[in-house]
């Protein structure tokens, strides 16, 4: 009975150990991915951003136009 009992914690130990082995694995083949996505992230939120400002740009230009166009028209 106690060679059972032995076996069967032995059995848990090395499933306990395998069950880590493959984990670690996962984490090591998941991390260069994670990094991808976050570069990626990343690269998206910089290119949002210099959207955003090349937008504003465009905005306060336009409406400079239209300004310099309405005190044209109003002065003639």
């Amino acid at each position: 009975m106690a060679d059972q009992t032995a076996n069967a914690n032995r059995f848990a130990h090395d499933s306990q150990k395998r069950i880590t082995a493959a984990t670690a694995i996962g984490m090591n083949a998941l991390k260069p991915i994670m990094h991808f996505q976050v570069s990626m992230l990343r690269m998206w939120a910089d290119n949002i951003e210099r959207f955003t400002g090349n937008y504003e740009k465009g905005l306060d230009e336009t409406a400079a136009a239209v300004e310099e166009q309405s005190d044209k028209d109003r002065a003639a």
